[in-house]
């Protein structure tokens, strides 16, 4: 079902997080739902199961934007972003069954305890030192050790994004990561994967939950000029 939300002051300053969000979204590889649900629940008071397809609608143009910016600098490689695809579109269709089933309130709480876990993982990720030394050749994964990452990672990752319409992108980086690709087709394959899990998700919500879209006109009046400038600037 769509909504249409009393305009309120506040609103006003939504396309400036917006545009700070799909700036850094799509230089990193995500996005933005992490950011877009904290906002829409806690500062805004949206119920989270509107909050959530909410902040997945208001993540698309994020998405779309930032991979076709990606795309153009061959920053993409198809072949591994499909295996975080095919298992992603499940696990979104199955996240969104469960934020349908629970409250608001074990929504919250779940949400928090998943931050508070990428909070500790970032903690302990910082403190490892992964950079290869000159001269030394990169491990390729064999392609049955690539194919269990990529479905392992991509399940989570849809997971999340269906459960709290979040982009997922922490296990999504982190798979990619792991199969050793160069950063910066790290990000744009990473940006792909998402918009898919996104896409689907957005489809598996909208049958039960409800979209406020002026809260994602307000968010995505600025997510898009960022999601533009952020390929570019990286």
């Amino acid at each position: 079902m769509i909504e249409f939300s009393e305009i309120q002051n506040i609103y006003f300053i939504l396309p400036i997080l917006g545009f700070i969000i799909g700036l850094f979204g799509t230089m990193v590889g995500g996005g933005g739902g992490f950011f877009f649900l904290p906002i829409l629940a806690l500062l805004l008071k949206v119920p989270a199961q509107t909050a959530v397809i909410t902040s997945l609608a208001a993540t698309l143009p994020i998405c779309i934007v930032g991979s076709l910016g990606h795309y153009r600098k061959n920053n993409i490689d198809f072949k591994v972003a499909v295996l975080f695809m095919v298992t992603g579109i499940i696990g979104a269709f199955i996240g969104a069954e469960i934020t349908n089933r629970i409250s608001d309130l074990a929504l919250k709480t779940a949400f928090g305890v998943y931050s508070i876990l990428i909070a500790l993982n970032m903690v302990f990720s910082a403190g490892k030192n992964d950079v290869e030394r000159e001269g030394e050749k990169t491990r390729i994964s064999p392609r049955s050790l690539k194919t269990f990452k990529g479905s392992f990672f991509g399940m989570a990752a849809g997971l999340i994004t269906g459960t709290f319409g979040t982009s997922g992108t922490a296990p999504v980086l982190a798979g990619l990561f792991s199969m050793k690709i160069p950063f910066k087709m790290v990000i744009g394959t990473s940006l792909l994967v998402v918009l898919v899990n996104t896409f689907f998700a957005v489809g598996a919500h909208f049958i039960v939950g409800k979209i406020d879209l002026t809260l994602v006109t307000f968010l995505t009046a600025g997510s898009t000029i960022g999601a533009v400038l952020g390929p570019r600037l990286l």
